[in-house]
């Protein structure tokens, strides 16, 4: 994984506990922003276990942040971001334009995927609750998280977490 010395080795395999899956968050965040990564997809049932409120993963998304840049968000609701992770809603409304968010609230959210998805590396928790899941940069994992977000994003949800409130 390591790009011409870019790109801090991202863990594969197993991993278990609330801790261990939110240090692979931080990480990959850091990874994304040093190696430049294109786009992040990250989808939860509502966001809460995740650091994403914390200063060092804001300061990650900061230097993320450049043209040419996107992330996807998927939650079955966004209100445990916006109660928990003040910082990443301020981080979102500056950089609205690099950033979809989809609701998917229709269907149970404890079935939405928990995934951190990028072109180079995927973080997939197979019990939320738990925080036990796997993680990996092998093509055919990369290609089938890809596959399974897609659909949810195309099929199973719509717009949702508007940056702003103010209407038109």
């Amino acid at each position: 994984m390591n790009a011409g010395g870019s790109e801090m080795a991202l863990p594969s395999g197993r991993f278990e506990g609330r801790e261990a899956f939110r240090q692979l968050v931080r990480d990959a965040m850091a990874c994304a922003a040093r190696a430049g990564w294109r786009e992040l997809v990250l989808s939860d049932a509502d966001f809460a276990d995740w650091p994403l409120g914390e200063r060092a993963v804001i300061e990650s998304l900061r230097q993320w942040s450049a043209a040419g840049r996107r992330m996807t968000l998927l939650a079955g609701g966004f209100d445990a971001i916006v109660r928990l992770h003040p910082r990443f809603v301020q981080w979102r409304v500056q950089w609205d334009h690099l950033v979809t968010a989809r609701k998917s609230g229709s269907v149970n959210a404890t079935d939405l995927p928990s995934v951190l998805w990028s072109e180079r590396w995927v973080l997939q928790r197979l019990d939320p609750v738990r925080s036990n899941g796997v993680s990996g940069s092998e093509p055919a994992r990369l290609v089938l998280q890809r596959e399974l977000l897609d659909e949810w994003v195309l099929a199973r949800s719509a717009p949702g977490f508007p940056a702003s409130v103010l209407g038109l």
